[in-house]
């Protein structure tokens, strides 16, 4: 009976040893710590590194090379693979990239041309495909960002908007992209704080793709969301060339308004 509690405990916590070994590894290899075409340390090393056993070491090796980041050959050890392999819409993959240190900015920008063309055309079907309760669930993310007041709620608001218009298209293949969009919003989001009218200006937008998608009017939807798109890369850009200030600068109060900023 012992033994048998003893080995659920190890099946238990086998999955967060295999977590910590993936994230550290997956970490220093999108920060060039272990760079491209650089061999990990072997087995042996791996496992006394981090206190695991080899099955521990093997299962996160094997997820990296899923994910794209290395390779793994006889004779050649597990290597670093260049990055234009790597799954970079995979959740993970983007976490790691983005770090938790200031991030990437042409990284962001690429990232903002992908949304310029998934989004838009997910607009586009939502308007002629969204079901009554899509529109709902829509409307009241957009509702949600009209009234948040404070940066957690206005985060989670924003991003069950588009990820409400992914869903809406009822594509598996374009719902496929919502752990990398969730992703991309939180880092986005996170970026923008601070930056002189940059949510406010782009509410307009946000509704003005919902009312188009309530329309059924795919042309007004693509349209919609390309501006609230656009509006957001216009404003990275301008960060990344010119701004000295901090990503969040703090603010004077507003007196009598209830209306929180908002980016993506």
């Amino acid at each position: 009976m012992a033994k048998a509690a003893a080995q659920f405990v190890v099946k238990r916590a086998k999955p967060g040893r295999i977590h910590e070994v993936l994230s550290t590894l997956g970490n220093e290899i999108a920060r060039d710590i272990i760079p491209v075409g650089a061999a990990l340390p072997p087995e042996p090393d791996l496992e006394v590194r981090f206190g695991v056993g080899r099955g521990v070491i093997r299962e996160a090796i094997k997820t990296l090379a899923a994910k794209g980041l290395v390779s793994v050959a006889p004779r050649h050890g597990t290597r670093v693979r260049p990055r234009h392999d790597w799954s970079l819409l995979d959740r993970d993959v983007l976490n790691w990239l983005v770090g938790k240190g200031e991030p990437d900015r042409e990284l962001l920008l690429e990232i903002q041309e992908v949304r310029s063309i998934i989004e838009p055309a997910a607009a586009a079907l939502a308007a002629e495909r969204a079901t009554q309760e899509d529109r709902l669930r829509i409307n009241t993310a957009l509702a949600a960002m009209e009234t948040s007041h404070d940066l957690d709620s206005a985060i989670e608001a924003d991003k069950a908007f588009h990820l409400a218009i992914l869903d809406a298209t009822h594509n598996r293949v374009f719902q496929g992209f919502r752990g990398a969009i969730d992703t991309i919003l939180s880092t986005v989001f996170l970026v923008a704080v601070g930056s002189t009218g940059w949510f406010d200006d782009n509410l307009p937008n946000h509704a003005a793709v919902a009312h188009a998608i309530d329309e059924g009017n795919p042309r007004k939807a693509r349209g919609a969301m390309e501006q609230v798109l656009g509006f957001t890369r216009s404003k990275l850009a301008k960060k990344k060339s010119g701004s000295a200030k901090s990503p969040i600068t703090p603010r004077p109060a507003k007196p009598k308004t209830k209306r929180k900023q908002y980016v993506s």
